[in-house]
Formats: C-alpha cells, structure tokens, sequence
C-alpha cells in the first residue's frame, strides 16, 4: 500500500520531524479505516465482532417465548408483551443504528423502511409481526456481515508474506532495519531458509529459491550472480530468471547477497496488494441496482404512507381510520419476504454447498458462479499436484533400471537440490526394500547438477549443460529434447565414462483433473484456460494430457490479471481458480475467485469468493451446478416477493385489505419462499460423469 509513511522512511529515518509526521499518517490511515469499517456496516459490541449475530438470536429467542406462551395462555398477556419488547430492543438495535447513520449521510435503505414498518406494526398492537420482521431482517444481516469480514483479510495476508526486516550491509556493517528503510542498491544479506525482503539482484552466493509464492513456479529456480555488479538493474525490464529475485520468495540451502532494486511500496508484494485492494472496493452490480432499489422505493413508501395519514383532510373518514390504513399499507409494503427471499436461498446454497466441500463467501459468488462462461486454472497445485514427481527412468548402455536407481538414490539423498527429493522417493517407491550404497564426496553444481563417488566410480547427475563438454550420442539428446518438450525436467546420468541412464520429472496433472474439465464443459463452460509461471513447453504438455483449450506460460501474476481481464471481456463472465499468492490479484480481478482449499495459500483463500475446501477439484463441477439452481430459486422468490407487496399496496390502500391479512399473506410469502429456498438443501449433482480416471502417473 503506497503511504506516506513508506516515502518518509525510505528518505530518512534519523530525521524526528518526519518520524511524527510517520505517527500523524498511522493515525490517519486508522481514522480511514475506521470510516471504511463503518460504510461496511460491520457492527462490533459487548460481545465482540459477532454482538449482531448473538443479538439476533436473543430476538428470535425472545420473540419465540413470547409467541408460545401468548399462543398457549399459560402467562398474562404483559409477559408475552414483554418479550415482544425485548425482541424489538435485540432485533431493532443494529438496524435502528444503521438507519439512523443512513439518514444523517442524506439517505434511505430498506433497513429504515423495515424499522418504520414494525413500528407501525406495534402501533397496531401487531407486536409478534413486528417482531418477526426485525428477527428476520437482523438475522440475514449478521450472516452476511459476518460472511463478508473474512474477505477483507487479504490485505493483511498479502502483506505478511514478506518479512517486517531485513539485513542490510552498510559501513562495513550489518545493521537489520525495516523494509520500509531500504533503498536502491542497498545490499542485503539472505541467510539459508529464509524469507527475502525485497526485489533485487543476486551479486553473491549461488543457490536456489522457492519462487511459488509469486509466480506459482512448481521447482525452485536455481540463482547465481549477475556478471556486472556495478550496472543500475533498477532501470532493467528484462532481467534474466536466474539473477533476480523477489520479495516473499523463499531462499534454499545457500547463504545470498541481494541489491535491492525496488524499495518496499514498489515490490512485487506490494503491487499485489494494491490489485487486490482495488478489486474489493468495487461493488458488484447486483449491490449498485440494491442501492438504487432502496435509494427510490423506502421514500416513496414513507410518502404515500405520510400522504395517507392525511386522508381524513380529503375524505370523510375520521383521522383514526386514515391512520390505520397508512399503517397497514407501511406493513403491506415492508419488504419483509422480499428481505428474506435472497438471505434464505443464499444461507440454504451455502450450507448446501459447506456438506458438499465447497466455502462460499455470500450471495454474489453464489449466483455469479452459475452464470460463468470461462474459467481459468493456475496450473500448480490447481491442474497438477503441485510437486515434482519421477516420471521416467531410462537406462542406457546395457545397464538395469534397478542398478541405475540405486546410483542415482545413493547420490541424491545426500544432495539437498529440490528435486533429490522427489528422485529419492520416487526411486525407493520403484525399488521397494532395498540396501542402497554409500555415496561420498558430493558435491553441488550450481544450476547444472551434483557430482559424487559411489563404490569408487565418480557419478555424475545433471542436466545438459553440466555435460556440454562431453561427446553425448544424438540418440541420447534426441531421447532428453523429447521428454522436455513434453514438459519434463530431464537429467542425464553418467557413471566414469559412460553415461547409464537418464531420469525425468514432472509435476503430474491430478487424476481428476481430465474428468472435471469434461464435466464443467459439459455444463456448457465455453473456454477453459491454464495460466502458469512455468515455461509454454510445460503449459502444452500438460493441457495436451488434460483436454484445456488454451495454456499460457511464462506469466508473472500482473499477466494472470491481463489474461483474466482479457477473457473477462470476451466472455463476459470468467472465474479464475487458483491456490497461491500469485493468483489473488487474478481472483480478485475476475467475476468469481475459487482457492483451492488444502494447497491453498491464505491469502487465496481468503481474497477469492468461493474455497474448494479438502483439495478437491471434483468440487467445481458441483458447486457450478449447485449455483445455476440457486439463482433460479432466487429470481423465483424475488417474483413472489415483489409480487405480494405489488398486489398488496393497492388492495389495502382501497381498504379491500386490512392490516390482519396484510400481515397473514407477509408471513405467508415469508414462509413461501423461505420453503423455497430450503430446496437447495436436497441439491444432488446430476451432470456428474463417470468417466474413467487417470493413470495415477503420467509419461510421454
């Protein structure tokens, strides 16, 4: 987030004038978040953040002991008044508070017209009406503030990622200091294991870095120094992989000195920050034609009920009579079953959704879910499994499978590379129990391999660069070009003088993953695309396996938003599915985020609409279909709603309709709709396939 706090530091920190202005802009930034917090309509109390939730139930408990004992005549008629009461104070409190903040701003929602309603409605001596309008109406509040919260936790989690300090060396000196401190070309220090704290340059130390945070890379990228460590890389657009590094990543094994070139409200973190930030604050459509619904219809309302008050001035009727008609038209036309028809089939769709392994985050991602004409898909941990697995081994040159994996295993078991570990246990899953043999003198080789003694002969393991020099039979490269264009990571073994085998790795796409892609297209999802920060041969290779239309490599997360918003355009209604940092922005940005629960990071899960919980991608299919049911059910009650208050208005103003049947056919669509909804309860997916699954292990 771009403050004024971040400038001031990066100018001075010694400087105490500025350090107070710092101090003055914290307070600042509160006072705005506190406004923000306030236009959000999130309400906080004695019983903390769920006070309005815990408030509704004690109004529906109120009110359900008053109508009992009023309905059985086991208590005088004041104890169930009292209870009404009691309800009115619980279940009135927030929506008197919202409505009255609402008016002062210079405007109406339906949370007054709903409040001057069961007024009228006590007025009447109506109490339990009244009452169950307001238990309604606060409880479809709560549950959809406390729904919402959660999404604004993204920022927060975007902004952990990159550690609060970092290890800069000035005057000969390491001194640790803030991020927010750092400025161009400082050099920082990144110890093993840890996380970096700005974008820059490697100019010492060589190793690897876990890059999936930010770009959703399956294998680690192997880093080494720049050749000019005096040129300006601040400047640079296109630096090459294996020099940069950026901010939230996570270093290897290997101690590295890093320029910063970037300071802290520039980072790769922060512009991620900033996307996400400016997707939250814009309203969906559905909540701006709410606003304009409210802004029209409560003052029209509070006008013709004021103007009926003073009938009795036109016609011959005593001011009695004019006063309850105007009330019964202020209970005719409260929309009580029109509030409710959207929560009740929202709270039912989500419930449903919940048995089914799905979080969905509210109303709007529920229904904008079954409207979706495209949907892209991170690749990593989303279509795959996430993780480099063996995915062949060839010997060569008369040697046997298992004499290759016993090298092979010794030698990387003892290598700390990211993909020993999956040729380790790749390679004992195929050997089952085996004794293996001592390896000695390892030793790694920097973005090309690792060399060792096994039984007196020097083994070495690599890609082919590490064997540039040597005569390697074009048999053997044509075998290695073919499994890298399939998208493996392909190694070469050689033994002495001979090479004996080469091993290759892959992250596999998930077994489910070809069944899912069927089932949604036939659903009618036009367009089903893969974005990924891995390389295109990558990204072919395993939408070929799979059945995506279109697979886009190479992306940093600003190009997964620039795709999004691309297929936005042409289809109108996209749904971006992911599971890492990276694609927040993207999420953010598209009609619909969907995180992968289990894999996926916080920050997905919590700036994405919808959550695959479990890891299941056989989810969507479901949740897709459960989504197309729910806004039918809800356009129907909005009918029904709309249409009771539309009969109702000018039946009571005649005085055809007095405030007892008002109320009756109210609680009667109330009812309607609520059953309605509770449909979605029993949703079964009926477009589910059953298509054979995948082979648990993919090869070319």
């Amino acid at each position: 987030m771009k403050t004024k706090k971040n400038e001031l530091h990066v100018k001075s920190v010694k400087d105490e004038k500025k350090l107070s202005h710092n101090k003055q802009d914290d307070a600042a930034i509160g006072k705005k978040d506190a406004h923000q917090e306030d236009e959000s309509h999130e309400h906080g109390g004695i019983f903390g953040k769920n006070t309005e939730l815990i408030f509704s139930l004690i109004c529906g408990a109120a009110l359900g002991a008053g109508f009992g004992l009023s309905h059985f005549k086991v208590a005088p008629e004041w104890v169930s008044l009292t209870l009404y009461i009691i309800a009115y104070f619980f279940g009135g409190f927030f929506t008197a508070k919202e409505a009255v903040q609402t008016i002062l701003k210079g405007g109406f929602e339906i949370d007054f017209l709903m409040l001057v309603a069961a007024i009228g409605a006590a007025i009447l001596g109506s109490w339990m009406e009244g009452a169950l309008l307001l238990f309604l109406f606060s409880l479809g509040h709560a549950l959809e503030h406390y729904a919402m919260s959660k999404a604004r936790k993204s920022i927060e989690a975007l902004t952990s990622l990159a550690p609060p300090t970092a290890l800069v060396i000035r005057d000969g000196s390491q001194q640790e200091i803030r991020i927010e401190e750092l400025v161009l070309g400082d050099v920082i220090v990144i110890k093993p294991n840890s996380k970096i704290p700005a974008d820059g340059v490697v100019i010492k130390g060589e190793g690897s870095v876990n890059q999936a945070p930010i770009t959703g890379e399956s294998v680690p990228v192997d880093k080494s120094p720049v050749p000019d460590l005096q040129k300006d890389y601040s400047q640079e657009k296109n630096i090459k992989p294996e020099y940069r590094v950026f901010a939230g990543t996570i270093n290897g094994a290997a101690a590295l000195e890093v320029k910063v070139i970037k300071e802290a409200k520039d980072s790769t973190i922060s512009r991620l920050v900033k996307m996400v930030n400016e997707a939250e604050k814009q309203k969906s459509p559905t909540q701006l034609f709410t606003d304009k619904f409210e802004r029209y219809f409560v003052p029209f309302v509070l006008i013709l009920v004021t103007v009926l008050c003073f009938a009795f001035l036109v016609i011959d009727e005593p001011f009695s009579k004019s006063f309850y008609r105007a009330m019964a038209v202020l209970v005719a036309a409260s929309p009580c079953a029109l509030a409710i028809s959207t929560p009740s089939a929202v709270l039912s769709g989500v419930a449903r959704a919940a048995r089914g392994g799905v979080l969905i985050k509210g109303g709007r991602p529920l229904e904008d879910l079954g409207s979706l004409n495209a949907i892209a898909f991170d690749k990593t941990g989303t279509l795959t499994e996430g993780k480099p697995q063996l995915t062949n081994v060839i010997p060569l040159n008369g040697t046997s499978e298992e004499a290759l994996l016993l090298v092979a295993i010794a030698v990387e078991k003892l290598s700390d590379h990211p993909l020993a570990e999956a040729i380790v246990n790749g390679g004992l899953e195929k050997l089952k129990k085996q004794s293996l043999p001592e390896a000695s003198k390892v030793k790694g080789i920097t973005g090309r391999g690792v060399q060792a003694e096994v039984d007196g002969k020097k083994i070495l393991i690599g890609n082919k660069a590490l064997f540039e020099k040597d005569k390697v039979s074009a048999e053997i490269i044509k075998q290695v070009e073919d499994l890298e264009k399939g998208g493996h990571t392909s190694m070469l073994v050689k033994q002495d003088k001979d090479f004996i085998g080469i091993l290759s790795l892959m992250d596999v796409p998930r077994k489910e993953a070809k069944n899912v892609l069927n089932e949604l297209s036939a659903l009618g999802i036009k367009k089903m695309i893969m974005l990924t920060g891995d390389n295109q041969q990558v990204a072919e290779a395993v939408a070929k396996q799979i059945g995506i239309t279109d697979a886009m490599g190479n992306l940093m997360p600003e190009d997964k938003v620039k795709a999004v918003q691309k297929l936005d355009k042409s289809e109108k209604m996209v749904a971006m599915v992911g599971d890492g940092v990276n694609d927040a922005p993207a999420m953010a940005k598209s009609t619909v985020g969907i995180a992968m629960g289990a894999a996926g990071s916080d920050v997905a899960l919590e700036t994405a609409d919808i959550a695959l919980m479990g890891d299941k991608l056989e989810s969507l299919p479901f949740a897709i279909g459960l989504s197309r049911k729910a806004k039918s059910i809800i356009k129907q009650n909005l009918w029904i709603s709309l249409g009771v208050v539309a009969v109702l208005i000018p039946l009571t103003i005649l005085g055809v309709t007095s405030i007892g049947p008002a109320v009756m056919a109210h609680e009667g669509s109330t009812l309607v709709v609520v059953g309605n909804a509770l449909r979605l309860l029993a949703y079964k997916n009926k477009n589910k396939t059953n298509s054979p699954k995948q082979n648990k292990t993919v090869k070319d």
